[in-house]
């Protein structure tokens, strides 16, 4: 047999392999806040909109812009600008909320733009690194994408409620 038809055999046979034995494939929705591109897993996402008007609420921390309904739910706003740190800047045509939920919460988070839905294997996945001294809970890992790195966010810390 050529080595030739022994590699297609070989490959073949990879791909017939399950799911479990493949390596793992994480879906994300990417996005950039500032000049720093952010993603979350696809599944937490319940919908990404233009921006809407909010209410504003008293009493609660800068980066929390108000509430929003949301077909019946009251979903609290989160600039996600302020609350890395950044400074505040007005929407854009790019601007978009981003609705994320889990079983109990949800709330919307302004981003300042949408770039692609990704697909990254777990290997390209590196833990958070050891010199980040923010809430390191809120970061999964740092994703490898070609030339450019995207820090993965926890969705169930981003609705964790800190106000």
């Amino acid at each position: 047999m050529s080595n030739q038809l022994r590699d297609v055999l070989q490959k073949q046979q990879e791909q017939k392999k399950p799911a479990s034995e493949a390596e793992n494939i994480i879906q994300l929705v990417a996005f950039v806040v500032g000049s720093e591109e952010f993603a979350v897993p696809i599944l937490s996402i319940q919908e990404i909109i233009k921006p809407l008007e909010y209410t504003r609420v008293p009493g609660v921390p800068n980066y929390v812009l108000g509430v929003f309904n949301m077909r019946g739910w009251v979903v609290p706003l989160i600039n996600l600008r302020l609350k890395f740190g950044l400074p505040y800047e007005k929407p854009t045509e790019d601007t978009r909320y981003i609705v994320i939920r889990n079983q109990e919460e949800r709330a919307g988070f302004v981003i300042d733009r949408l770039t692609e839905a990704v697909r990254i294997k777990e290997s390209d996945i590196d833990p958070t690194p050891e010199t980040i001294s923010q809430d390191e809970n809120l970061i999964y890992g740092v994703g490898k994408r070609d030339d450019r790195l995207i820090t993965i966010l926890r969705p169930e810390e981003l609705l964790k409620r800190t106000f």
